[in-house]
């Protein structure tokens, strides 16, 4: 559920009260707030519920929908060199409305959207993690996100319909351009193709995170999308290719109060099929009901998975230096029905992002039944009863 994710409403209200936004996170305001946090909370008066399916149209779901609080482009991927070096990727942008209405001040610095962006590479055999962070007002150009054609960004950072116009009114975007850029740290310039077509998560596209009524998201993957560019680390650049994964979600309130987190996981693997599974996780130590999932098989059909219909089991943990949380460290998934069962184990221990809040998400090996590549993200584990 895509972490499905971060509310941006603190670091907004930080943002917007000085007098201009830095593109880069002072260190003093970092890993204040935690996912779950920000996730919460009543019911936002002026914006629009997700309370029943919809009918999803593309190119335009793909642009921006303001008239929801928050939501999530997210970008995620196993890549390699023609010699084998591995790196995992994420770059993400949240967009966050602090309010329903355009600004009502006529400064063209006034914004009532707030874009926040991550990005992330692991340099496997190098043994290092590297996490960035960014956040913007949606004004002057500086950050924001179009339909037609298609793009989001902020800085320099973003994804976009790569190509002639052509493209535009295709039911995917076909070719993406994804890049991002962190001094001489980290770099991504990628082209991500759409592969299978749109999946649909939960209730045709309904994600339902909890019992009450809007507790819930908009959600589609294209869960198997061929990637090739380069990646660039400690000065050095590599041509790459592999496969990505694209999540989009939108809503405006998903986490109840009891809930502190979720193990959310997309894996794409070597038989053609993928799994998209998230287990949310209560502060009684409990998994809520609501944990749910994806099938989707090698033609791109799909079918939608119960808590009942699957069993995760974690061994091992890693505590991060940084926040004293303490991660899993492997997992074993069982699908009964659909014959797999799977052994996910992350490819460096710390893949923990180091921004306003800690999280963990990095890149993942698939062995058991099936081998296969992918990525998990673990929330919540900085919080007090936030393990499984």
């Amino acid at each position: 559920m895509k972490a499905r994710r971060l509310a941006l409403v603190l670091l907004a209200l930080l943002c917007l009260a000085a007098t201009a936004c830095r593109p880069e996170r002072p260190r003093d305001l970092k890993a204040r707030l935690s996912v779950a946090e920000s996730l919460r909370g009543p019911v936002a008066e002026g914006f629009a519920q997700v309370l029943a399916p919809r009918a999803f149209r593309f190119p335009a779901d793909h642009g921006p929908h303001p008239e929801f609080r928050t939501e999530w482009w997210y970008y995620t991927g196993n890549l390699a060199t023609q010699a084998g070096r591995r790196f995992g990727f994420q770059l993400t942008f949240f967009r966050h409305a602090l309010s329903p209405h355009p600004p009502e001040r006529a400064s063209r610095w006034a914004a009532s959207q707030v874009y926040l962006a991550h990005f992330a590479l692991t340099d496997v055999e190098g043994g290092r993690f590297h996490s960035f962070e960014r956040l913007e007002r949606g004004a002057l150009g500086l950050a924001g996100a179009e339909a037609l054609p298609f793009r989001v960004w902020l800085g320099d950072w973003s994804s976009r319909l790569a190509g002639g116009p052509e493209g535009v009114s295709t039911a995917t975007p076909m070719h993406l351009r994804a890049a991002a850029h962190a001094a001489d740290t980290a770099s991504i310039d990628l082209t991500l193709e759409a592969g299978k077509p749109p999946v649909l998560e939960g209730d045709h596209g309904l994600s339902r995170k909890g019992a009450e009524p809007g507790q819930a998201s908009y959600y589609y993957s294209l869960s198997r999308m061929p990637a090739a560019g380069t990646v660039g680390v400690g000065g050095e650049r590599f041509a790459v290719s592999g496969l990505a994964w694209m999540d989009r979600e939108w809503s405006t309130r998903s986490l109840g109060r009891d809930q502190v987190g979720w193990d959310w996981f997309a894996l794409q693997l070597a038989d053609g099929r993928e799994v998209m599974l998230y287990r949310l996780r209560r502060r009684d130590g409990s998994v809520d009901p609501s944990s749910s999932g994806t099938l989707i098989a090698a033609d791109g059909s799909s079918r939608p998975l119960s808590l009942a219909d699957f069993r995760l089991e974690t061994s091992g943990s890693w505590t991060s230096p940084r926040s004293g949380a303490r991660y899993p460290a492997r997992f074993r998934l069982r699908l009964p029905a659909a014959g797999l069962d799977l052994d996910v184990r992350p490819l460096l221990a710390d893949q923990e992002l180091d921004t306003s809040f800690r999280y963990w998400e990095g890149a993942v090996a698939v062995a058991g039944t099936v081998a296969g590549s992918g990525y998990v993200e673990l929330t919540g584990y900085a919080e007090p009863g936030g393990g499984i």
